[in-house]
């Protein structure tokens, strides 16, 4: 379970491929291309959550930015192509589908403007007259509306393609006060067939041919019609902290705390201070910019600049994540920048999570309905972990130079193994007092279940060759584990140690050893001595130890060659204290055995001792 949630909704940032865009006049409107297709500079941390890597991103000018780049970060994450099921493509309506909640009505528009029952209504409430009518670019309202408007006093009512009635005001004609109590009335009036998802106030300052809208707009959002995440959360006592407009959107409902900003720059630093508060619950943060100063407006540099604002602080939000800290990034609908619309747009949009849980590369495909996002969150804060059936078997022999089988890891690891010869094993290994038995992943739980704690069960992982993906090694430790096995053998990927990627070594090393003891079991890193040169063989020993592996291992017994007295030795010399050594790989008389003893070895790998 984690701790703390930090959601991240990038407004507006649509991947493109929305199977029914056509329907929503948004056919080939794609984002993220329209973003990329700007500059070559990278983004190293959003690729390295998986962006670049999620299933459909074949726009042409997505591939030309690609084939640029000197090299794209492998993912360390889950990612996905997420499809939106309401029936809208609105801020509101998005966020909602992320807190679990689908509509399956569209919002009401008003592409002739509001009907007169409507606006007679609202001057009627608010005691003034009303300007404009239309829908409008909210610049350029003011722009052709703020003198007549600063005349009359008459508020400026308008509406673009999405569900909202917008109220301009000067903010010398009309105080803030009181341009929050007329959108509040507004709200009130927007009901029932009319219900917009928001009200939204406009304030701006200035002269004609210079007004500018001021920071201080506020959303009135319709509430959602059932529980959303934020009540589930916040009734079971969790903290659910806004940052940025997700308050308005949910019409304050299920917020603990709420932390408005101006912006992008204001709501990343937020962010940033989050990350370092003692919390428990979720920190649900939305970055407005993208949609309100750039897609809307068609500002492709703009929206870029901003996309490589966040990169750069992403990369230290990552830095800040505790162990059991779990990040998602996402967005609630598309603004094609560089389409004619200044709509939003219907697209598919990214979804990348790292931390608890998700810190393994994981395709997770396409997925229909942002109510996913929901499921990982609750499941996150809310879930519960079970142990498993089988439990790992204590160990049950001590070691003794009287008895060189006491030191062995008896082995068969044959391809042609049957049930009775693992049962054959498990038998002489008892009778000798081996260390354990070493089998196939698919005789583990036959083996503990027929060894019923007699002698611990160890497998392989990632064998023989080392190069399958971190997320497949782990799955085979955790279900080994799971199955009876209480210590695991995996191959390293030699492939990425001879491409200089030791990074990546190291972190797969990490993750499978934390797997392993959280399932009591013990670690053993199988490093192929015979593949590698004297440095890299100095420098995996490091690496083992740092990654807190129980022990190094030589190799195999499938490789050109197996354990050397002199490899134990030069591993003996530097690994950590808390490391052992074991020596496999051609080890079949009890001379040889003691010869690696001797050396360093704590256990030996051997068939035919």
């Amino acid at each position: 379970m984690a701790k703390r949630v930090f959601l991240i909704v990038l407004d507006s940032f649509g991947i493109g491929g929305a199977p029914d865009a056509a329907s929503f006049g948004d056919e080939g409107s794609n984002t993220l291309a329209a973003v990329l297709s700007y500059s070559d500079r990278p983004f190293p941390n959003l690729a390295k959550m998986g962006l670049f890597s999620i299933d459909g991103e074949v726009d042409p000018r997505i591939l030309n930015y690609l084939s640029k780049q000197e090299s794209v970060p492998f993912p360390m994450g889950s990612y996905a192509r997420v499809r939106e099921l309401s029936a809208g493509k609105d801020s509101t309506i998005g966020h909602w589908e992320i807190a679990g909640v689908l509509s399956d009505k569209p919002q009401p528009t008003y592409p002739e403007g509001f009907p007169e029952e409507i606006t007679t209504a609202l001057s009627k409430a608010c005691g003034r007259g009303i300007l404009c009518n239309k829908p409008y670019s909210g610049t350029q309202v003011i722009a052709d509306y703020g003198e007549e408007h600063m005349k009359t006093g008459s508020i400026i009512v308008y509406t673009s393609a999405d569900s909202v009635l917008q109220i301009a005001a000067h903010e010398d004609i009309v105080p803030i006060e009181e341009l929050y109590d007329i959108c509040s009335k507004a709200r009130e009036i927007m009901k029932g067939e009319h219900a917009v998802g928001r009200v939204i106030a406009r304030p701006f300052t200035g002269t004609p041919g210079s007004f500018e809208r001021t920071p201080r707009r506020h959303d009135f959002s319709l509430e959602a019609p059932s529980s959303t995440m934020l009540d589930v959360l916040k009734a079971a006592g969790l903290d659910v902290i806004s940052v940025g407009k997700i308050f308005d959107l949910f019409a304050g409902r299920g917020i603990t705390e709420s932390n408005p900003t101006s912006g992008n720059t204001e709501g990343i630093a937020k962010l940033k201070a989050m990350t370092d508060r003692d919390f428990k619950g979720l920190c649900f943060v939305n970055l407005v910019d993208f949609d309100m100063k750039y897609g809307h407006r068609n500002d492709i540099k703009g929206y870029c600049d901003a996309m490589h604002e966040f990169d750069d602080a992403l990369g230290d939000v990552i830095a800040s994540l505790k162990e059991d800290d779990l990040l998602i990034i996402t967005a609630d609908h598309g603004c094609d920048p560089s389409t004619e619309s200044t709509d939003h747009s219907r697209e598919c949009v990214p979804l990348m999570v790292y931390g608890e849980g998700f810190n393994v590369p994981c395709n997770m495909g396409e997925l229909a309905g942002f109510t996913h996002i929901s499921g990982i969150v609750l499941n996150a804060l809310l879930g519960r972990k079970y142990e498993r059936r089988f439990v790992p078997a204590a160990a049950s022999s001590v070691q003794s130079d009287d008895n060189i089988m006491s030191y062995v890891d008896l082995t068969n690891l044959k391809t042609v193994a049957t049930t009775d010869d693992i049962k054959a094993l498990i038998d002489k290994a008892v009778s000798q007092g081996c260390a354990s038995v070493c089998i196939p992943p698919c005789f583990v739980k036959d083996g503990s279940s027929y060894a019923n704690g007699k002698i611990s069960i160890c497998t392989v992982i990632g064998f023989p060759n080392g190069y399958s993906t971190t997320g497949s090694k782990i799955f085979e430790a955790t279900e080994a584990c799971d199955n009876g096995a209480s210590e695991i053998d995996m191959v390293i990927n030699i492939n990425f140690v001879k491409s200089g990627r030791t990074d990546e070594v190291s972190r797969e090393i990490k993750l499978i050893a934390d797997a392993v003891h959280a399932k009591g079991a013990i670690l053993k890193v199988i490093i192929e001595t015979c593949s590698l040169e004297e440095d890299e063989k100095i420098a995996l020993c490091r690496i083992v130890t740092v990654a807190g592996a129980d022990f190094i291992k030589t190799s195999t017994g499938f490789g050109s060659a197996g354990a050397t007295v002199e490899d134990v030795a030069l591993m003996k010399a530097n690994i950590g204290p808390d490391v052992k050594v074991k020596a496999a790989g051609g080890i079949r008389s009890e001379e040889a055995a003691r010869e690696m003893i001797k050396a360093g070895a704590s256990r030996i790998g051997a068939s035919r001792l």
